[in-house]
């Protein structure tokens, strides 16, 4: 199953993320830039630099450079925007929190069965962590 990314990037943030995911360290504007042929220099810097305003890559400059990282690993930004996206749902006032989690519970059981266990198990994990006063 292909990874997917935000759907808050467009696609030349899409390969940009992917780059700063599969590099799993800093690169240059410059090694950007190369690795994207086909695009002017200035495209991609400028590219570069909306996704570190937004908040989805780090940034340090060393000798008048820029250098870029992933802030978050795919993962977590996966789970961060997932978080984003269930609770704006909840928060509607208009949304009936059962029609919601039957939908959930639905779909999870049709993307994949077992994934209907993992669901269970941290429901169990979150009631016990709420029964001792935890949060998570």
């Amino acid at each position: 199953m292909p990874q997917q990314t935000p759907a808050e990037f467009g696609p030349l943030e899409v390969r940009l993320m992917d780059l700063a995911w599969a590099r799993q360290g800093e690169f240059s504007v410059r090694d950007a830039a190369e690795h994207l042929a086909s695009l002017a220099y200035t495209t991609v810097m400028t590219t570069l630099d909306r996704l570190f305003k937004k908040g989805y890559l780090n940034r340090r400059m060393q000798d008048r450079a820029f250098f870029y990282s992933a802030r978050y690993s795919r993962a977590e930004l996966e789970q961060r925007q997932a978080g984003k996206l269930v609770s704006g749902l909840f928060s509607n006032s208009h949304s009936s929190p059962e029609a919601l989690i039957s939908c959930l519970v639905d779909a999870v059981g049709q993307y994949d069965e077992s994934l209907l266990d993992e669901l269970e198990r941290r429901i169990a994990a979150k009631r016990e962590e709420l029964r001792n006063g935890e949060t998570a």
